[in-house]
């Protein structure tokens, strides 16, 4: 398995997943992310001055994962932390340790940035992901909430 940074030429590869990850979420149809956005998610991710930043995972020379995080500042710590936004492996792919190499990359990616924390959130009812994160993480307790900021 070979975890690297995509390159602009990974995109007919990377969307696929990008769109399998979204429909898990319930963003697919008619309820599908507006094209634009993943437009301009995969320029970000292209874009030095950004603090986004995609990996792939290869198996077989096929992109078969994808890891995508932001570093920030934070109020609680002197160090930036990077945030694990995103994290999907092809259904084809799962149970290979693709997931368990993508977050062993995303900390290894941190670190070069001086992050000295990496974070990440699931839906509650990801248990197979839960599991997982059990492994390699310790849940803090958190609850997510969210609210859209009008225009």
């Amino acid at each position: 398995m070979i975890i690297r940074p995509v390159d602009r030429n990974d995109y007919e590869a990377w969307r696929p997943l990008w769109d399998g990850y979204n429909a898990f979420y319930g963003r697919a149809g008619e309820t599908a992310l507006p094209e634009n956005i993943t437009r301009q998610t995969w320029a970000r991710f292209l874009d030095d001055r950004e603090p986004v930043d995609a990996l792939v995972a290869e198996l077989d020379g096929k992109i078969v994962g994808l890891a995508h995080t932001i570093i920030h500042r934070s109020t609680t710590r002197l160090a930036d932390v990077c945030y694990l936004q995103d994290l999907f492996t092809a259904p084809e792919a799962r149970g290979q340790g693709v997931a368990r190499a993508l977050i062993d990359a995303a900390k290894q990616r941190a670190a070069a940035a001086g992050c000295n924390r990496l974070y990440w959130q699931t839906h509650q009812t990801n248990q197979t992901a839960r599991a997982l994160y059990d492994k390699v993480a310790e849940h803090q307790g958190f609850i997510v909430y969210g609210s859209d900021v009008p225009a």
